[in-house]
């Protein structure tokens, strides 16, 4: 039997008027000690995020924050100073609680195999 590995998750999220506590999962970010992973999926339904905040929302800079995100997954100096932290920390970090446009879930535990596999399927199922 493969060897099963904890990870936890949230869940990224759009919210487009803070106030309205309204929202569209987009994304998720994967944390694995195990296996050294930490990394981030999105994709926009801008169709969906239109209907739901009209013209107010403005896509580019979503998709400049989700992207940020992405950099400071991958750590190095893109990452800025948070990319520069340990994993685990970059991962805290990340899920903190915010009152921003984007927004993550609570984080969740789980186990896998493949961490990179189950960022996959778990965008497709919360996200896709």
């Amino acid at each position: 039997m493969p060897a099963m590995h904890l990870f936890e998750y949230a869940v990224l999220r759009v919210v487009p008027r803070v106030e309205r506590e309204e929202f569209i999962n987009v994304g998720v970010i994967v944390y694995c000690a195990a296996q050294g992973f930490l990394q981030t999926r999105f994709a926009l339904p801008e169709a969906r995020l239109q209907a739901l905040a009209g013209d107010g929302l403005d896509l580019t800079d979503v998709t400049a924050r989700l992207r940020a995100f992405e950099q400071i997954c991958r750590g190095r100096q893109e990452g800025g100073t948070i990319g520069q932290l340990p994993p685990a920390s970059r991962f805290r970090w990340l899920t903190a609680t915010r009152s921003t446009v984007v927004q993550t879930s609570a984080v969740h535990p789980g186990r896998c195999e493949d961490a990179a596999a189950t960022l996959l399927r778990l965008l497709s199922q919360l996200v896709l």
